[in-house]
């Protein structure tokens, strides 16, 4: 390249320097809204929140540049739960990131416009937050996890595992909205297969051994724990009671590691 071409080239591309700087400083930052139903301690919610900030960046959205997530924990009760998700709607996203039925319930009642993306959602179509998943309409969409109907083939499992099973006790939260529906497909399942159930509603983490303890003592049956925020917090002390106890036992949980207290 001779002299002359070379500046002209360097002056061209200098002029263009402010216009480019002015359109990187223009640029709109978008705010990401992120609610989830578990205490700021549950490493396995951070490390979801961390890996969609990963994904976020691979797609060109850098924190603070152009995006802002705005992450907030609402375990600890369905009050904390609400007031989190006001907060998260009170923050004006582009956009909201929700897990679980339980989180998504309280959003859907005053985020009517705001477009929400729900994940870890057990039947949403049920639910009342789309119309159909594959074409959902209005400002919600997302992921499903489970089909209710599937809870009662837990049952099958266990009688599978356990030989002569009669009696399962199901261990559940009752503030979940979506427990009944779970235990209809469970009472459902128990009929047919000429099971009793026992029932135990699980207010704190003390009514988790209490319940255990108390159907072991007068039963060689087996265990169903229905999710939940609430119990997916407390799922180590739920299967390691149930270990202690020898209890077969189905969760809607996996676990890479556990030991018996």
């Amino acid at each position: 390249m001779k002299r002359r071409e070379f500046i002209t080239l360097l002056g061209g591309a200098a002029a263009t320097w402010p216009s480019a700087a002015r359109a990187q400083q223009s640029e709109r930052v978008r705010r990401v809204g992120v609610l989830v139903p578990y205490a700021e301690t549950h490493a396995e919610a951070k490390t979801r929140i961390s890996a969609f900030g990963q994904e976020l960046q691979k797609l060109g959205w850098s924190e603070g540049r152009n995006v802002i997530v705005e992450s907030r924990y609402g375990g600890g009760g369905s009050e904390r739960l609400r007031a989190y998700a006001a907060a998260v709607i009170g923050l004006a996203p582009d956009v909201i990131l929700v897990e679980t039925t339980q989180a998504m319930l309280e959003l859907q009642q005053t985020a009517r416009t705001v477009p929400i993306v729900f994940v870890n959602v057990a039947d949403p179509v049920e639910a009342g937050f789309v119309s159909n998943l594959a074409r959902p309409e209005g400002n919600i969409t997302g992921f499903a996890n489970i089909d209710i109907a599937t809870t009662g083939k837990w049952l099958e499992l266990l009688s599978e595992i356990t030989p002569g099973l009669s009696q399962v006790l199901v261990i559940f939260d009752p503030k979940n909205p979506i427990t009944p529906r779970r235990m209809r497909a469970i009472e459902t399942a128990a009929q047919s297969l000429s099971i009793q159930l026992t029932r135990a509603a699980i207010h704190d983490v003390g009514d988790i051994e209490h319940a255990i303890k108390t159907f072991a003592r007068e039963s060689n049956g087996s265990l169903v724990a229905l999710a939940s925020p609430f119990m997916d917090d407390h799922r180590a002390i739920i299967a390691a009671s149930a270990m202690q106890h020898r209890l077969p036992a189905v969760y809607a949980w996996r676990f890479t590691s556990l030991a018996v207290v």
